[in-house]
């Protein structure tokens, strides 16, 4: 590889970055990728991947020898203004709550014209320019809602690879979280606040936010694109970001070699992918550890197989290109609001509930389907906390599913690769006979429950056939996930923690609330402090177990009686357990959900943390045998 292996290890590290990706950028320059003559012999996207790893290595081998990391200049910054080498940024202090911020960070150039669907790519050097004020949030990636009724078009910026930094003032070698938003992979961005949790945690770390590209912006596919480009630009923005965060967070009081990555969603998702990138031969090179919150599984396509060229095809036929030929050219031409259109398009064409455009096996950083390899255990990082929702499917599901009639044909719709004998295994895993009825009792399961009041037949918006659907999709695509994950650090030298969020209603997305804020009224102060510091201690020390006082909470009766989420054990294939996070007690009140269903929520006075350890297998009826199913069926479902 041209970039980096040229380099010595004598660069300090805050040049290392800077100079090799821009040499990176004219190797891929020279091979015409910009114009409808291609050089077709050259995988793009091997090539960066390759440079990367090299790079990361180079960083870390230099990081690790005390003699290069006192000359390497790669040290806290001493004022506001930090050199990234391309660019200098001034950020800002909030006295109140003791963090320096810094907003609107360009880790990338921007993405647009000749360099769409190329590898992320670092930004000009300007040592003469002016020093920007990173005091505002970056623009936003181009968007694309699910396919819902009604979706609204949400234009974007093309011109969006920024991240935000959040660091204690007193910030000096500082474990590192960097999240990775949510959003299907379609929509989404960094703006979290980040404040509550570093808060709640005695400043104890440093988070950096980013954005990456979106929807066919980022995750375009066909054999193509392949040649010519990159597929999965959107998944290769953020491992770019994670190679930046080696190089320069040490400037702003972060420790590079104690960096954690997380996401929720998509974002969790992303996670996964990272997780298993390149075969799991990364090791801690880019991160040494990850969390993952309703780790979004869509279907793992290979990057040439029929649906995403179809995509491909149906998306240029929307942006007015010919369908034959370099199609690949015609949409580098084509305007931005031409394709930001097209995006939306294609997506609202998809299944209800479903994007259009999502990351494939690339035979590059994803060489694998998920499942297949976090079976085989080929996972990066040292550990990992994954966890889940109560309720994950009612926002993905249509809300129409009465008779079992109904369920096998929005299950042949969802997923329409399974045989008749695979739709007939996903009914007996999840016996449920009766129609959906909404005048019955709903209400929401304890988990526990062998008999009818589980999961599969009861929540508090559905029963029956719908409910059944909702739970099916849930665990498909979230809730299984999320135990396989688990499962892939074990019996080895890693360790993995399982939690479920169950607070009512705990549908997709709501525990976000509960770990970043602002927290809802069916939040407890207790509740959040304790999640807050679950992820805390995890970031921190690489275990996330809390103390009694914190599990019971101040409000508990006996704050320091014995707790199991105090010796909540790590993941253990033969004898798996889960955290469940919920409370009791308080004062009910009635709440509409996004798709209209009302439901029963709890605030205060009176609320009472109530988290346990419990039985991974038998949870919610045998969500364990279950997720067993799905996997036998891949790649036929998300998996």
């Amino acid at each position: 590889m041209v970039a980096f292996r040229c380099l010595t290890t004598s660069l300090a590290l805050l040049g290392t970055l800077a100079t090799a990706l821009p040499q990176f950028t004219d190797t891929v320059t020279t091979t015409n990728v910009t114009t409808a003559n291609v050089t077709e012999s050259v995988d793009i996207a091997a090539q960066f991947v390759d440079d990367l790893v090299s790079l990361a290595t180079q960083v870390a081998d230099e990081q690790a020898a005390p003699s290069v990391k006192r000359s390497s200049g790669c040290s806290r910054a001493t004022s506001l203004v930090v050199d990234v080498g391309y660019a200098k940024y001034q950020g800002y202090t909030n006295s109140t709550n003791g963090l320096n911020y810094w907003k609107g960070i360009r880790y990338a150039a921007a993405p647009t014209g000749s360099l769409r669907w190329q590898p992320p790519r670092l930004p000009s050097p300007m040592p003469n320019g002016p020093v920007t004020q990173a005091t505002s949030f970056g623009a936003g990636c181009p968007q694309a809602i699910p396919s819902v009724p009604s979706a609204p078009f949400i234009p974007g910026n093309e011109d969006c690879l920024f991240l935000n930094v959040y660091a204690p003032s007193s910030a000096e070698n500082l474990p590192v979280l960097v999240w990775i938003h949510g959003g299907g992979y379609g929509y989404g961005d960094a703006a979290q606040d980040m404040t509550k949790i570093i808060n709640a945690n005695n400043n104890g770390f440093v988070v950096v936010t980013i954005q990456y590209r979106l929807g066919a912006f980022g995750f375009l596919a066909s054999q193509q694109v392949r040649k010519k480009g990159a597929v999965n630009a959107g998944i290769l923005d953020q491992a770019f970001a994670l190679a930046w965060v080696k190089q320069f967070i040490c400037q702003f009081g972060g420790d590079p070699t104690s960096v954690t990555i997380g996401g929720e969603s998509a974002g969790g998702g992303s996670v996964l992918y990272h997780d298993i990138a390149v075969g799991g031969t990364l090791g801690s090179l880019l991160f040494s550890q990850s969390i993952a919150n309703s780790p979004y599984l869509p279907f793992q396509y290979k990057y040439n197989d029929a649906t995403p060229t179809s995509k491909y095809i149906a998306f240029a036929q929307a942006a007015g290109c010919p369908t034959t030929g370099d199609v690949f050219a015609c949409l580098v031409g084509k305007d931005t609001d031409t394709l930001q259109q097209a995006n939306y398009n294609v997506t609202q064409q998809s299944t209800y509930g479903y994007w259009a455009f999502y990351p494939v096996t690339d035979n590059v950083y994803i060489t694998d389907r998920a499942t297949k390899q976090l079976s085989a255990k080929k996972v990066n990082g040292r550990s990992l906390l994954v966890g889940y929702n109560a309720n994950e499917g009612p926002l993905f599901v249509p809300p129409s599913i009465t008779t079992q009639s109904d369920l096998i044909s929005w299950l042949q719709l969802e997923f329409p690769n399974l045989s008749t004998a695979q739709i007939n295994s996903i009914l007996a895993a999840n016996p449920n006979n009766a129609d959906t009825n909404l005048a019955n009792p709903l209400f929401e399961t304890d988990g526990l429950s062998t008999g009818y009041a589980n999961a599969v037949n009861v929540s508090q918006v559905a029963d029956g056939q719908q409910q059944r659907a909702n739970n099916i999709y849930a665990e498909a695509t979230f809730a299984c996930p999320a135990y396989w994950m688990a499962s892939s650090y074990t019996g080895g030298p890693s360790s993995s923690w399982l939690y479920q969020y169950s607070v009512p209603f705990a549908f997709h997305t709501t525990d976000l609330a509960a770990y970043f804020g602002p927290a809802t009224p069916n939040h407890s102060n207790d509740f959040t402090l304790a999640f807050r510091r679950i992820w805390g201690n995890f970031i921190t020390t690489g275990n996330p177990t809390i103390s009694n006082a914190l599990a019971n909470g101040a409000s508990a009766a006996n704050p320091s009686a014995p707790n199991t989420a105090s010796t909540w054990p790590a993941y253990n294939d033969a004898s798996p357990k889960l955290l469940n996070l919920n409370e009791t007690g308080g004062t009910p009140f009635q709440a509409t959900m996004q798709w209209g269903s009302v439901v029963t929520q709890f605030s205060q006075p009176g609320l009472k943390n109530a988290l346990a350890v419990v039985d991974a297998a038998s949870w919610e009826g045998g969500r364990g045998a279950r997720c067993a199913v799905y996997k036998s069926l891949a790649p036929s479902i998300p998996a």
